[in-house]
C-alpha cells in the first residue's frame, strides 16, 4: 500500500487530535501545528486522547491517503508533550513497525550501532 523508502521519514503529532479530521482537517495540522509539508511522501501520525485510535496522511504522488486503525483493547505507546513547543516525533520505520505491533517505544533501547544521520546526508550533498 505504501511505498516507504529509506528517504521516507514518518512523524507522530505528540498530544491528542480530534480523530472526527478527514482529509482537509489532517492536511492542516500536518502544515500549521507540525511544520511539515503535507504533500512531502512522509508520513504522519495521529492518536486520539485515549490512545485507542490512530490516523495516517500520506500522499502517494496522486493523491492523500487517510488509513485509521481502532484497536478493541488496549492502547497505543504515544509520547506526552513534554514541552508547549514540541509538536512532532520523528520516528524510523522500525519504531513506526513496533508501535503499530503494540509495543512500548519508551521500554525499547536502540543498539549503538552504525546509522548514517540525516545531518551527515545533507553535509555530503
Amino acid at each position: 500500500m505504501f511505498g516507504l523508502g529509506p528517504a521516507t521519514k514518518v512523524y507522530l503529532a505528540v498530544g491528542a487530535t480530534d480523530m472526527r479530521k478527514g482529509f482537509d482537517g489532517l492536511y492542516g495540522l500536518v502544515r500549521d501545528r507540525l511544520l511539515c509539508e503535507p504533500i512531502s511522501g512522509n508520513l504522519f501520525l495521529f492518536s486520539n486522547a485515549r490512545r485507542n485510535r490512530l490516523k495516517v496522511l500520506y500522499w502517494d504522488g496522486s493523491g492523500l491517503w487517510v488509513c485509521a486503525k481502532r484497536l478493541e483493547k488496549g492502547r497505543f505507546s504515544w509520547p506526552s508533550v513534554l514541552s508547549s513547543s514540541e509538536t512532532k516525533v520523528l520516528l524510523s520505520q522500525e519504531e513506526l513497525a513496533l508501535l503499530l505491533g503494540g509495543i512500548d517505544l519508551s521500554r525499547t533501547r536502540r543498539k549503538a550501532w552504525y546509522r548514517r544521520e540525516e545531518q551527515a546526508n545533507e553535509k555530503a550533498a
